[in-house]
């Protein structure tokens, strides 16, 4: 009987303490939830006034000074003059503004360690500089890294119980989740990450707070009209074995070019740091980027989302030819912008890659599903150039609109993540004498 009255005490010792753990957990969570939901909002916000102040800018540079000095916005020299212009702005703000333009998105991962506030306003302006003047880079490195900063200041002085290391992962997935408009990419991108921190405890207790963030974000950027639009469903599909394999072809061909993109770009970035002087590196990329842009026209321009969009509904008018042409320039416009100092992110050029890819190929076997073309070369090119097969997937469905894909894709991953797996990374690793002076991480 002493050891049935022992063996109760120890159980009920035990369901004692995990009531005491539940608790404390719950507490824990219930902290969060107020700093993740101020900081999601904020992501949202960030993101639409980012957004319409470059968007105002675009429209003085592409239609409101064309039309007063009289001249095609289109026309190859204005885009050559407004390309180079940009690099020059870009490259004076990145010698003289305090913080040097933040990071250089073509050293650091997506979700890079906090910079001081006093950086944020070049980062700032370098990044709507950009999205304005046309050049191949979405915001994502930069305006992660402008959240980051805030959440962190934010949660130093107002909820200390909160880590730097939890607030730049709030940040990071607020932003994500407002620039995806869902919570579910930023909690997939951010699952590695989170995983990595070997706490221990359930992995949910530990993404709670990001999540939240993310969906908080992703409601605010919906409703302000800046989140990202998925193209319309025109039905559902069923991949055959032999469509099955024309869309692996499709995700073979956008990934070698997002691999052929990640060999190039540490190259040129070295080539053009024997510069030294970003005003001088930068100013030349801008020009590259204007002459490419005049090769491609202006949807080969700017960071790609409302692109892929036009590409999509106009593909009916491209050939075989100009859709491999318009995947091949957008791929060294990104090279050259990330290489040339310019400041955000490769996911949005990324989609109108794959997107381009996918298309050449259905325009080259009709009977090719649009939606399997396009989300086949989405994830081809996203995950060579993000190396993420949880955002790969994620935006291969979205740019798709076919939830119903998704096992489909996990099979179409496999041979594309043998072949990404084994080629370079689309970052730039210094060696211990090729420091630049002018990126903050250097400095």
């Amino acid at each position: 009987m002493s050891g049935e009255s022992e063996n109760g005490q120890q159980a009920e010792a035990i369901g004692d303490e995990h009531a005491r753990r539940t608790r404390s957990t719950q507490r824990q969570l219930i902290s969060l939830t107020g700093p993740a939901l101020l900081i999601g909002v904020m992501a949202g916000v960030l993101l639409w006034g980012i957004d319409e102040i470059a968007e105002v800018l675009e429209h003085v540079l592409w239609d409101h000074l064309p039309e007063w000095i009289g001249v095609a916005p289109d026309s190859v020299w204005w885009i050559i003059g407004i390309l180079t212009a940009t690099g020059a702005a870009v490259g004076l703000t990145i010698r003289y503004a305090p913080g040097h333009g933040g990071h250089d998105p073509a050293k650091v991962e997506l979700v890079a360690p906090p910079l001081p506030l006093i950086a944020l306003p070049g980062v700032a302006l370098t990044l709507i500089l950009g999205l304005a003047g046309g050049v191949s880079l979405g915001p994502e490195s930069p305006i992660i890294a402008i959240a980051i900063a805030v959440a962190v200041w934010f949660t130093k002085r107002f909820a200390k119980h909160v880590t730097v290391e939890l607030a730049l992962m709030m940040a990071a997935a607020g932003m994500l989740g407002a620039m995806f408009g869902s919570p579910v990419a930023a909690a997939l991108l951010l699952t590695e990450m989170v995983a990595a921190a070997k706490r221990g405890g359930l992995l949910w207790d530990r993404l709670f707070a990001p999540v939240a963030a993310a969906a908080a974000a992703a409601l605010t950027a919906d409703w302000l009209g800046v989140a990202l639009i998925a193209p319309e469903s025109p039905g559902p599909v069923s991949p055959t074995l032999e469509l099955l394999l024309w869309g692996i072809v499709a995700a073979l061909a956008a990934a070698l070019l997002g691999i052929g993109a990640a060999w190039a770009m540490p190259r040129l970035w070295r080539l053009l740091r024997r510069l030294s002087n970003p005003v001088l590196y930068a100013t030349l990329g801008g020009l590259v980027l204007g002459i490419l842009g005049a090769i491609g026209g202006p949807i080969t321009l700017f960071k790609g989302a409302t692109q892929t969009a036009d590409l999509i509904q106009q593909s009916d008018t491209f050939s075989t030819a100009d859709l491999i042409w318009l995947a091949v320039i957008k791929t060294i416009a990104l090279t050259v912008a990330a290489a040339a100092g310019f400041r955000g992110g490769r996911i949005f050029p990324a989609v109108f890659i794959g997107a381009a890819a996918g298309l050449a190929v259905q325009s080259f076997v009709p009977d090719l599903p649009l939606q399997i073309a396009l989300a086949c070369g989405v994830l081809g090119a996203v995950l060579a150039i993000g190396r993420d097969g949880w955002l790969a997937l994620f935006l291969a469905v979205a740019v798709s609109g076919e939830i119903a894909l998704l096992a489909a894709l996990c099979l179409v991953m496999l041979p594309v993540w043998l072949l990404v797996t084994g080629a370079p990374e689309m970052i730039v690793h210094d060696d211990e004498d090729e420091v630049d002076p002018h990126n903050v991480t250097a400095t």
